[in-house]
């Protein structure tokens, strides 16, 4: 399952899936730009990056402060089934 975090002010989306059976969260951020997507995959807890495309070196590190200030409500939410069913709503 993949379940939605965020929906940052320029459209960049950022989702997570449950927690997985090795006990990691996928993080997986898009953007939309004029000719696709750029996107990247950050794995929780253990902070793994992979398939980087079309993100600056600034725009990952933002990414990445911003994955680490929220690890904890991510794996949570993981864990819950996602913000909705943690929520209640």
């Amino acid at each position: 399952m993949i379940y939605p975090y965020v929906t940052l002010s320029d459209e960049t989306e950022i989702v997570h899936s449950e927690i997985k059976p090795d006990g990691r969260v996928k993080v997986y951020i898009e953007k939309p730009v004029y000719d696709g997507f750029h996107h990247a995959t950050c794995y929780l807890p253990d902070y793994t990056w992979e398939e980087i495309y079309g993100f600056s070196k600034e725009e990952i590190d933002y990414y990445r402060e911003f994955i680490e200030n929220n690890a904890h409500l991510i794996m949570e939410f993981a864990q819950e089934g996602g913000f909705s069913n943690a929520s209640n709503f």
